[in-house]
């Protein structure tokens, strides 16, 4: 079985595995949902990954574009990228069988944080995307009601004040366990679509988030990422905090916007991803 949309890319992909023909590849569904299909292409011991990315996932081909390939960021190799009248196909090298969802390892969660170090260390040539234009903008399309609409405005001058204190680094947008992946040597950040530039750190808080979730302590998780930068301490806490308002207020954007219709599973993330973010602006109060 193959993906019905694979003639397009079929050239790069038989070149890159070199296998004779389209009828000798070996297919393997890795996704499938409304927006996001991705497969395993291989022939013999050489495979691929391909990609068809529609609505907010057609945006991958430009961040690799804008950040990936000239900051030389740790994501697989593209191989090609084209598009259709409403998708992106991209043929990605294959950087690994195992992610951190399958295997949630302390080491592995470490490893991350020291990966995320790496690429915040890259200067980006690019101005902020989550200002407190960005902010007001995000809070006005979510599903907050008016006390937490008003808790999550009074954070204007903290995510200006960020903005003083450290410059604006690319922010994966789905830094989640899913999305790393390891050859057994050395781990790789992969799915791009959704990086942006910011001052906050919402990777490290989702990676951290994610930990905890499956029974990891957070702190050990931050401190690598201190250990790894060379960051200020306090001020990561308040990257961290921000960054958290940040994920969950563009998480609720999406699953309000798009989410409930591509993936309708998602309408159920709302209530929690509320609360969530109530928490987060209590703290920052």
């Amino acid at each position: 079985m193959l993906p019905v949309w694979l003639d397009p890319i079929a050239e790069p992909v038989l070149a890159a595995t070199q296998a004779p023909d389209v009828g000798e590849l070996k297919g393997e569904v890795l996704r499938e949902w409304g927006s996001s299909e991705v497969w395993r292409l291989s022939y013999g011991l050489r495979s691929v990954i391909v990609k068809r990315g529609s609505d907010a996932q057609t945006s991958e081909g430009s961040a690799y574009e804008r950040f990936v390939v000239p900051l030389n960021l740790p994501a697989p190799r593209l191989i090609h990228s084209s598009t259709t009248d409403d998708a992106v196909l991209l043929v990605l090298a294959d950087v690994g069988l195992v992610n951190l969802e399958q295997e949630p390892t302390a080491e592995g969660f470490l490893a991350a944080a020291s990966l995320l170090a790496e690429v915040r260390s890259k200067p980006v040539d690019a101005a902020s995307e989550f200002t407190s234009s960005h902010l007001l903008d995000l809070v006005l399309r979510s599903p907050a009601d008016a006390d937490l609409t008003a808790r999550l405005e009074s954070l204007v001058s903290a995510v200006d004040a960020l903005h003083e204190e450290t410059p604006a680094r690319v922010v994966h947008g789905d830094y989640v366990p899913k999305n790393l992946v390891t050859d057994g040597t050395r781990w790789t950040i992969v799915d791009w679509p959704l990086a942006y530039v910011a001052p906050h750190l919402s990777d490290l808080y989702t990676l951290a988030r994610d930990a905890v979730a499956v029974g990891h302590q957070s702190e050990p998780i931050v401190a690598r990422y201190i250990d790894a930068s060379g960051a200020d301490p306090e001020l990561v806490r308040r990257q961290l905090a921000l960054g958290g308002v940040a994920f969950t207020l563009r998480a609720l954007t999406w699953i309000v916007e798009e989410g409930s219709q591509t993936v309708p599973s998602s309408s159920e993330w709302i209530a929690p991803l509320l609360t969530e973010l109530d928490d987060l602006a209590k703290d920052l109060a």
